[in-house]
Formats: C-alpha cells, sequence, structure tokens
C-alpha cells in the first residue's frame, strides 16, 4: 500500500455491493462473523472478491507498491538474495519465491539484476503464489521471458532451498481483534446495525493465547492477532530450517501488536472498511515479533527499517548511477522515488525489513548485528 495515504480513515459513503449485500444476508441469517472471516470474504471471494476482480496497482488503482515506485528496489532485493544464495553455498537447484507478486514488477526486476551472478539463473526454480486470476495475466506479461510456476498456496513450494521474497504480502492476510475487558478478551466482530454493516463485540471470554498481553495491556486495548501470516512463517521457516535459503519479508507495522490497525483504501485514499465490500483494500500493521516467534529452527535479523536497509545494500550509488543517465523531468521522478524508498518521513521508517535465514549461515546482506 502507497505510504501517501496514512491517516485515519473517514466514512465516505456507503453503497450496497454485490458482496457485501451477501455478506449482510449471511450475518442476517447465522448471526455475526468474525474479522478475519469478514477481510477473506472481501479480498479473496473468486466472483466478487477486492484482489480476485482487479489489478489493484498504479495511478489508475487504489494503491502503489515499492517495486512500482522504483526498480532499485528489486534490484537490490534479488542482489540480497543471490548474494545469499553465494555465501550458503550456491545450493542448486534452488526455488526463487514471491507470494503475492502484484504485477510481477518486483520479481522481473529480480531476476533482471541477478543475470551477472554466476550459476544463480542456472540453478533457479521461480515460483509464484497467486489467487488473483487478474493478477496472474499481468505477471505472466511482466514475465514472459521467463520459466514460471504459479502456485494456489505457500505449502505447495517444493522441498529445495527457499530463497523467498515477500512484499506487501502479510499486511493484507485475515486479522482477529481482541478488546481487552477485565481479565478477558470480546472479540471485535462484523454485525448489522440498521441493515448496514458494522463491527461490534461478542462476549467477553479468556483466551490462553492472550494470557500475556494481560501483563502490558489496560481496559479497552485491542491486540489483533493474525494465524494465517503465523502459520505461513511457519511453512516458510520449515523449508529454509530443512534445506536452507533466506526469507525477505518487506512490511509495514512493528514489534508488538497493540491497537487497531484496520484499514481500507480506495482511490489512494483512506475510507471505511465496511461501506463498500470488495472495492477496497483491506491491510492491518504487521505484527512482526508474532512473525519472528513463529519462526522456529530459523534465526531472524533485528527488525530493520527499510530506508536503512537499502541504503546498506548501496541503494545511493545505485541511484546516482541511473542518474547520470536522466535529465529534466525524469530525473526529478527518479531522485522523487529515492527519496520516497528510504526517507524517514515517507517509506523509509514506516515500512520494516525482517529476514529469517538458517542456523548456519551469515548474516544477510544489509543487515546489522
Amino acid at each position: 500500500m502507497d505510504s501517501a495515504a496514512r491517516k485515519d480513515s473517514g466514512k465516505k459513503g456507503e453503497h450496497v455491493t454485490p458482496l457485501g449485500a451477501r455478506i449482510a444476508l449471511r450475518i442476517a441469517a447465522t448471526g455475526p462473523i468474525s474479522l478475519a472471516d469478514y477481510m477473506a470474504e472481501c479480498l479473496l471471494d473468486p466472483k466478487h472478491g477486492y484482489y480476485a476482480t482487479r489489478d489493484p496497482l498504479g495511478a489508475g488503482g487504489d494503491f502503489t507498491t515499492a517495486p512500482e515506485i522504483s526498480q532499485m528496489f528489486g534490484e537490490l532485493a534479488g542482489l540480497c538474495l543471490a548474494q545469499s544464495w553465494l555465501d550458503q553455498g550456491a545450493p542448486t537447484p534452488f526455488v526463487l519465491a514471491e507470494p503475492g507478486p502484484g504485477r510481477g514488477t518486483l520479481m522481473a526486476d529480480i531476476l533482471r539484476a541477478t543475470r551477472g551472478v554466476p550459476g544463480f539463473h542456472a540453478g533457479l526454480r521461480t515460483h509464484l503464489v497467486e489467487a488473483s486470476p487478474a493478477l496472474r495475466a499481468r505477471q505472466r506479461e511482466a514475465l514472459a521471458d521467463y520459466e514460471v510456476t504459479w502456485l494456489d498456496g505457500l505449502q505447495e513450494l517444493p522441498e529445495a532451498p527457499l530463497f523467498l521474497v515477500a512484499n506487501e504480502f502479510f499486511d493484507a492476510l485475515p486479522i482477529r481483534q481482541f478488546e481487552r475487558v477485565g481479565q478477558g478478551w470480546c472479540e471485535r466482530v462484523v454485525g448489522l446495525s440498521n441493515g448496514s454493516l458494522t463491527l461490534g463485540r461478542a462476549p467477553a471470554a479468556t483466551r490462553d493465547d492472550l494470557a500475556p498481553r494481560l501483563s502490558d495491556t489496560a481496559e479497552g486495548d485491542i491486540v489483533e492477532l493474525n494465524p494465517t501470516a503465523t502459520a505461513f512463517v511457519g511453512i516458510i521457516a520449515e523449508r529454509i530450517a530443512r534445506h536452507g535459503g533466506l526469507a525477505l519479508i518487506v512490511d509495514y507495522g512493528g514489534w508488538h501488536s497493540l491497537g487497531d490497525t484496520l484499514q481500507a483504501v480506495q482511490a489512494h485514499a483512506y475510507t471505511d472498511p465496511f461501506a463498500a465490500p470488495g472495492e477496497a483494500d483491506l491491510t492491518a500493521h504487521v505484527d512482526f515479533e508474532a512473525l519472528a516467534r513463529a519462526a522456529r529452527g530459523v534465526r531472524h535479523t533485528e527488525l530493520t527499517p527499510q530506508g536503512a536497509w537499502l541504503e546498506r545494500l548501496g541503494i545511493g550509488a545505485r541511484a546516482a548511477t541511473l542518474a547520470r543517465q536522466l535529465t529534466g523531468p525524469a530525473l526529478e521522478a527518479h531522485e522523487a522515488a529515492y527519496r520516497r524508498l528510504t526517507r524517514p518521513e515517507e517509506m523509509g521508517s514506516l515500512f520494516k525489513v525482517l529476514a529469517l535465514y538458517p542456523d548456519h549461515a551469515p548474516l544477510p546482506p544489509g543487515f546489522a548485528r
């Protein structure tokens, strides 16, 4: 999601979408649903879901990601993966993978930037995890010159050394929200009020998985859980622990979940998450601590701001090299893209990078001990 829109959402009018009408009928018949169920319906419904029906990226879409801002992001991510591959003995064959690959821009830049790494392309087997038919079509266009295998889920990844990049993938996975009430928790659920979808609370209950959070929360605080995200990290970590590899996770969020971070974006502006189901992007901040805890059997780096990671990888030198070939508006756009990716007031601090790697492997490039 574009870092230019990071404010509290405001209601911008409501209209009944086909998916919204279906969700309302379901709730009327069987009762409120979890926020995770609501997000999954809105994003992944095969007929009316947000990702299933459109290309959401770019000026004509709803948000912009780092690979769409500048080729430098993908180039440096690719060289980071390639150097880790070399540091781990250049295992062959290996899986180069990306879940949620958008238009295929990031993978295309990774493959282009790594062509000169001896043996890298000969050994790689490229796999993209993508559920959206619309986005798969765009990816095929972007990667027409490469052999690519598409998968429906991470669990389908082959048993082999895994070098994976996940950019703005985990923020779109469905979350559950729990509000502290006394020594228990009320799950926040989606119900109906005067015929409109709205957020409410289920009855309070004790939860073993949230017992540790009683010590660092107060009455009314909200904690978010993302069981899908932690399950996916478990799959990735298991592959890396067994076969070697590296996972680069780039997203916005922090190191400890606290507060309501659900947001909806439509046409590069915030909107009410319940106003137009299926027509807005729904995301939540990533709890990187939970991901790190779920990555059993491997090491994880310190959570690193995106700007610091890119600077350590040499984005300044790469930006200067590209700038020498540009003039006028093209040069201005290039310089703006460099600032946008790295400056703290733009994407540089909001977005973070966490890497998972084997116990025996060197620290990946771009990270500090």
